[in-house]
């Protein structure tokens, strides 16, 4: 099949689908290295349909199942990776990962509607430096959420994210305050945030506008943490509680709000959104 088949609406690839549509009938799971139907993976939105394994999928393709189609506008498109610091080989890096993904950097902010309420959205897409956040990133995300703030509209945020961009150095870390205090603005003013958490979302993003969401859900088996866990029990010593930081442990603890399915994603917030047009918050 043409490579065009891979490319999603907006540009971007799909990776699961650039790996489907040139399979086999049949695909392994990664992680239970079962055999299923590539059909069977596509209806499942790229779930194994066999262990419930999640797989990622791009920025694009996850608007394509939240939005009503056709109203997604993206804004500060021409916004692409800066290199402050003239770190060696990022430049020539970015532009191909850029390529290969279709993306000028991790982040994709824009405005559409779900079920005909205006919303303000970014999707951190991993394909992109690990969804990492740096000046770029930092700077599109806050442009979105006062985006939100002046036309009064929820703001939603899929989060993917290996942390601060390391190529970057202060200027990625600087980027935590400058979004968590435009995410406080925001609240004071009566903005609804929805805070979606995938997986990976570690560092930087977790430890700031990642975590500061008026609802915060994640889905199924998604690492959610700071530092990785690898690194947390090389420094304390200890062996850490199974499941530790996946979404199940931080629901059961109080972290999250809720998990919902990649195919319950659409109509939870349909729920949301409309309970709270109802209360007359930004809607």
């Amino acid at each position: 099949m043409e490579m065009k088949a891979e490319v999603e609406s907006g540009g971007s690839i799909n990776p699961m689908k650039a790996v489907l549509d040139n399979a086999p009938e049949f695909v392994n799971c990664p992680a239970c290295k079962r055999r299923a139907l590539k059909t069977a993976w596509k209806q499942n939105l790229y779930v194994c349909p066999l262990c419930g394994k999640y797989r990622p999928i791009g920025g694009h393709y996850r608007l394509k199942l939240i939005l009503d189609p056709g109203t997604f506008h993206e804004i500060d498109s021409a916004l692409g990776v800066n290199d402050p610091l003239h770190f060696p080989g990022y430049a020539e890096k970015a532009e191909e990962v850029g390529k290969k993904t279709g993306l000028k950097e991790s982040a994709i902010t824009g405005y559409g509607r779900i079920d005909g309420i205006r919303v303000t959205v970014v999707v951190l897409d991993s394909r992109f430096f690990m969804g990492s956040m740096s000046s770029i990133v930092g700077e599109k995300v806050t442009r979105a959420i006062e985006y939100a703030e002046k036309k009064k509209t929820p703001l939603l945020i899929f989060s993917s994210s290996g942390g601060a961009r390391m190529q970057e150095g202060i200027f990625s870390l600087m980027q935590m305050a400058k979004t968590a205090a435009a995410i406080e603005e925001f609240s004071e003013k009566g903005g609804l945030f929805i805070s979606y958490l995938t997986h990976p979302t570690t560092g930087g993003v977790t430890a700031s506008f990642a975590t500061l969401g008026d609802i915060t859900l994640a889905e199924p088996g998604a690492l959610i943490g700071f530092a990785g866990p690898r690194v947390i029990e090389q420094t304390i010593g200890e062996k850490l509680p199974k499941d530790f930081q996946r979404a199940e442990y931080l629901e059961a603890h109080g972290f999250i709000d809720a998990i919902v399915p990649r195919n319950e994603m659409r109509d939870t917030l349909i729920k949301i959104l409309k309970l709270h047009q109802k209360e007359g918050r930004h809607a």
